[in-house]
């Protein structure tokens, strides 16, 4: 407890850049949060393989009557076919719009009666399910969830319904500028590579998807040799075992999905405006970035805290919102995915005010490529990265995220252990040789949406 409770300070100097003193109602505050959160180093993560054959993380824990788990099977709109992008989504949207003898009010009902939770996600990558139950509840809501995977209805008024609702949520994006210009980014970064895809589809895609589509999809993706499962809560490993095979074992044993291609987004200068009558316009830029597995990830992970995934302390927000007022927002994150990595960074600001802030963003990142951080940056970067680490270990649920995606990306269970060392480990001359190998401020994509001002000819030109 001591050990985490210094954590939570070393936490506060970075977000604050002084000594922060846990006293009174505050104090309180993070040793009640301390207490109830599991010590993600403390961990007991054990492997469970069900009679059948189907294997997950299990974390036990008794502290609450409760049961999450979450699932994974490669798919997502990578795996969308040509003409009906965003199937996908749309049958992430329709699993529990009934299954079984339920239809989708009486499955709905079920899932109350039960104080179920259950819902799914489609990615580029993966297609995810989460499930949360009472423990008292876990065989009536097992059943529930194995239904909606194994025996979904797909009627024809719920793939209505929610097929508007889509295309509704489309024509909403359509005047978003930021849904607008990350939309372009891809399309431009990635070509005719299936990451070029929209995930959401589009509102012509979605109109052509039927219920047969939705069947074939599900028939394709859910099944057992790309599932990934991640258990914790009140549950023994004997007792999950038979109700893994009960949720998952009448799924498909596989697939012939098609191996999806690697993926390079070219170099830049690319720069592409898309007029939208509005007072602010959003710009998206970046390039090409590190894959999960990649050396230098860990230590990418970190300069970027530093440039501009650490809010107030990054520097983007330092050089053009604090400095020169240019932006409110203005931020950078990396997206490794399973055939490719984007650096991806996003600015919002006036519409007179946008080249100047993309002149500001370049060369900020030309900067950091020659010179790198500073000593003192590094060391509150990893301050904080290590010291937040377990506020993504206080929920059962968030637990089992974490354990889930650490089996998709495939680290192993000493990851939770090593994570903080492997940051701890990151050296200065580490740092600015991968910020030299990462940053190419001369090579971005940038794609902007609204009416920007003195943007030339050219640089409107993809």
């Amino acid at each position: 407890m001591t050990a985490l409770t210094q954590r939570f300070t070393t936490v506060c100097m970075a977000l604050t850049g002084r000594m922060v003193k846990l006293t009174g109602l505050f104090a309180a505050f993070w040793l009640a949060v301390v207490i109830a959160m599991p010590a993600e180093a403390g961990m007991r993560i054990q492997e469970v393989t069900s009679p059948g054959g189907i294997k997950a993380w299990l974390v036990e824990s008794r502290q609450v009557p409760l049961i999450a788990m979450r699932f994974g099977f490669v798919g997502g709109a990578a795996h969308d076919p040509k003409g009906k992008e965003g199937l996908s989504n749309f049958v992430s949207g329709t699993l529990d719009e009934g299954a079984g003898d339920l239809d989708s009010v009486a499955f709905q009902e079920r899932a109350e009666e039960l104080a179920v939770r259950m819902n799914f996600n489609a990615g580029r990558d993966m297609f995810i399910g989460s499930f949360q139950t009472l423990a008292r509840n876990k065989d009536e809501a097992a059943e529930l969830l194995r239904m909606a995977l194994t025996k979904p209805r797909f009627d024809a008024d719920a793939v209505d319904r929610i097929k508007k609702q889509i295309i509704t949520g489309l024509k909403f994006d359509q005047n978003d500028p930021r849904r607008v210009a990350t939309k372009e980014w891809y399309r431009i970064a990635f070509k005719d590579h299936p990451y070029a895809q929209p995930v959401k589809g589009t509102m012509e895609s979605v109109g052509n998807i039927e219920a047969a589509d939705l069947r074939g999809y599900a028939d394709k993706v859910l099944v057992r040799d790309t599932l990934s499962v991640a258990v914790v809560g009140d549950i023994d490993a004997k007792t999950l075992g038979p109700m893994l095979d009960k949720i998952f074992g009448d799924l498909p044993k596989s697939s012939d999905l098609k191996t999806i291609a690697e993926a390079n987004p070219p170099a830049g200068p690319q720069r592409k405006v898309i007029e939208m009558n509005v007072p602010q316009s959003v710009a998206v830029f970046g390039h090409a970035g590190f894959k999960r597995k990649d050396k230098d990830f860990i230590a990418s992970y970190v300069l970027n805290y530093i440039l501009g995934g650490g809010g107030f302390n990054s520097r983007l927000t330092e050089e053009v919102r604090e400095k020169r007022g240019l932006a409110y927002s203005v931020y950078s994150y990396l997206s490794p995915y399973q055939n490719a990595a984007v650096y991806v960074g996003n600015v919002a600001t006036e519409n007179k005010s946008m080249v100047r802030s993309l002149e500001v963003i370049e060369d900020e990142l030309k900067r950091m490529a020659e010179t790198g951080p500073s000593a003192e940056e590094l060391k509150n970067a990893k301050q904080y990265l290590t010291g937040s680490y377990p506020l993504r270990f206080d929920t059962s649920s968030k637990i089992a995220n974490q354990l889930l995606w650490i089996q998709i990306e495939e680290l192993g269970q000493s990851y939770i252990d090593k994570r903080n060392e492997k940051i701890d480990e990151v050296t200065l001359e580490d740092i600015r040789r991968v910020a030299k190998r990462l940053l190419k401020a001369d090579g971005l994509i940038v794609t902007i949406v609204g009416k920007p001002e003195g943007m030339s000819d050219s640089a409107k030109k993809s």
